[in-house]
């Protein structure tokens, strides 16, 4: 005889426990919303997914961001993309949308290259910070100009230095864009 939880009456057996089907109806719930992200991102090439956030509680984050900035209008058409394509009554969720803000790290190869010319600051693996001008954005690495003072070898004072540092996406742990006043 087969038991589940340890029950021994007759109403016990063969019951699928209940966070089974919660979770198999989670499951669903959250590839629609995925496929409905990103049916809306097919639509418009020029934004992107940063980050898709599920809580316990069905509260949903969606952070975008695009080639050429993330308007509210963007944010609003992603939501209702979404939301009027769901049943409330099936599933209740909040969801909010939001453009990923310069508080966020880049985290993709366009968030990257969209930034080039802005000064960045580059936590690497090793704990070292960079700061410098992304220049160029490739495949592999991004290039970043350094500016800095040095001693001079002989003599007081010091010296500029411009500098022109390959850094691998896998060496860096965060960067952010520096704001500058």
């Amino acid at each position: 005889m087969h038991r589940i939880y340890g029950k021994n009456n007759e109403k016990a057996f063969g019951r699928m426990p209940f966070f089974v089907t919660l979770f198999e109806g989670n499951m669903d719930f959250r590839a629609n919303i995925e496929r409905l992200l990103n049916e809306f991102l097919a639509e418009r090439p020029d934004l992107f997914l940063i980050d898709l956030k599920f809580s316990a509680a069905d509260d949903i984050t969606v952070i975008l961001d695009g080639d050429n900035g993330v308007s509210l209008q963007d944010c609003l058409d992603a939501s209702r993309a979404i939301e009027f394509n769901m049943d409330r009554e099936e599933h209740d969720f909040s969801l909010q949308v939001m453009s990923a803000g310069l508080s966020e790290p880049l985290t993709s190869h366009r968030q990257f290259r969209k930034n080039i010319g802005r000064n960045l600051e580059v936590l690497l693996n090793d704990s070292e910070k960079i700061e410098g001008e992304l220049t160029a954005v490739e495949e592999e690495y991004i290039v970043l100009t350094l500016k800095y003072r040095k001693p001079k070898e002989i003599g007081k004072g010091k010296v500029d230095v411009v500098e022109e540092k390959q850094i691998a996406y896998s060496d860096i742990k965060k960067a952010l864009v520096a704001i500058q006043f």
